[in-house]
C-alpha cells in the first residue's frame, strides 16, 4: 500500500464517520457507537478488498458483503453512497417514513446491500451459505461478513463457524469488531466471549488478530485470507468504539443512541478538523 492509498483511505474513513453521523442525527435515532469502529474495515472493503461495481449493484460476478451486526447500517449505508451506490444527500433520511433507508439493512430496497440482517448471529449463516453457493457453482466470488464482539455471544455464530470450516470455505472472510462494548456494558461483563481468537482457532479458522483502526494491518490480513486455502478466515479487529468523535469514545451509552443539536455541531466540527488535517488544508 503506497502512502497516497493510504491517506485516500483514511480520508474516506473519515468521510464515512461524517456520513454516520448526519444520518444518526437526521433520524434521531440509530446506532453510532460501533458504526464509527467500523469506519476503516467498511472503507477498505468497498474501495480496496471487494470486486464490485457500484454502476451494477447486482452483477452475479460480485463479491458479497453480509453485515451480520445490522444495526450498525449508518456505517454501511454511508460507505455505499460514498462508493457511489447512491446519493450521499439521502443519509439523512436514515428512518424516516418511505424512505428506503431503514434501521437495518434491506435487500430489496438499498442498491449495494447483498442480504436482510438485523436479528443478531443470522448474518454470518447467510454470508456461509453464499460461499457454499459459490463452490457450488464454480464461481470466483468471494463473501466478506463483519460481526459484533457481543453478536458472537449467539449460539447461531458458532454453529456457522463449524459449517465454514467443515465444508473448507476458503473463499469466506469473517471480521469481528471487538470494540469491547455492547448495548448493556462491557462484553466481557454481559457474557464473554473471549479467548476470541483462540475459539475461532478451535473451529478451524485461519485468524488474525489486528488494530481495525490500521490499513496497512488489514491489507495484511485480508491478503492472507485470498492465499489462504482449504479453510476460512477469520479477522479479529481490536477498535474503539464510537471512534472519531471524542465524547462518544469508549462510552456504551453510544450504542443506540443519536446526537443533539449539540451533540452533531461538535462531533461534525471534529471530523470536519481531522479531514482537514488529512487533506492537507
Amino acid at each position: 500500500m503506497t502512502s497516497s492509498e493510504k491517506k485516500q483511505l483514511q480520508i474516506n474513513a473519515c468521510k464515512v464517520r461524517m456520513g454516520v453521523i448526519e444520518s444518526t442525527y437526521g433520524a434521531k435515532a440509530g446506532h453510532p457507537g460501533g458504526s464509527l469502529s467500523a469506519a476503516e474495515v467498511f472503507t477498505y472493503l468497498y474501495f480496496k478488498e471487494m470486486n464490485i461495481d457500484p454502476t451494477n449493484p447486482k452483477w452475479d460476478g460480485r463479491d458479497r458483503f453480509v453485515l451480520s451486526k445490522g444495526h450498525t447500517a449508518p456505517g454501511l449505508y454511508s460507505v455505499l453512497a460514498l462508493r457511489g451506490y447512491f446519493p450521499v444527500e439521502d443519509l439523512p433520511t436514515l428512518r424516516h417514513i418511505d424512505s428506503y433507508l431503514q434501521g437495518h439493512p434491506n435487500m430489496n430496497m438499498v442498491p449495494g446491500v447483498d442480504m436482510s440482517t438485523g436479528s443478531l448471529g443470522q448474518g454470518i449463516s447467510a454470508a456461509v451459505g453464499m460461499a457454499i453457493a459459490a463452490k457450488y457453482h464454480g464461481k470466483e466470488n468471494r463473501v466478506y461478513s463483519l460481526l459484533g464482539d457481543g453478536e458472537i455471544q449467539e449460539g447461531q455464530v458458532w454453529e456457522a463457524c463449524m459449517a465454514a470450516a467443515h465444508y473448507k470455505l476458503d473463499n469466506l472472510c469473517i471480521v469481528v469488531d471487538n470494540n469491547g462494548l455492547q448495548i448493556d456494558g462491557n462484553v466481557a461483563d454481559v457474557m464473554s466471549p473471549y479467548p476470541i481468537v483462540d475459539k475461532l482457532l478451535a473451529f478451524g479458522f485461519n485468524v488474525h488478530a489486528v488494530d481495525g483502526h490500521d490499513f496497512e494491518a488489514l491489507e495484511k490480513a485480508f491478503d492472507n485470507a485470498k492465499k489462504t486455502k482449504g479453510q476460512p478466515t477469520a479477522i479479529v479487529m481490536s477498535t474503539v468504539k464510537g471512534k472519531g468523535v471524542s465524547f462518544m469514545e469508549n462510552d456504551a451509552g453510544w450504542h443506540g443512541k443519536a446526537p443533539n443539536d449539540e451533540q452533531y455541531a461538535q462531533a461534525m466540527s471534529e471530523l470536519k478538523a481531522q479531514l482537514a488535517e488529512l487533506e492537507g488544508k
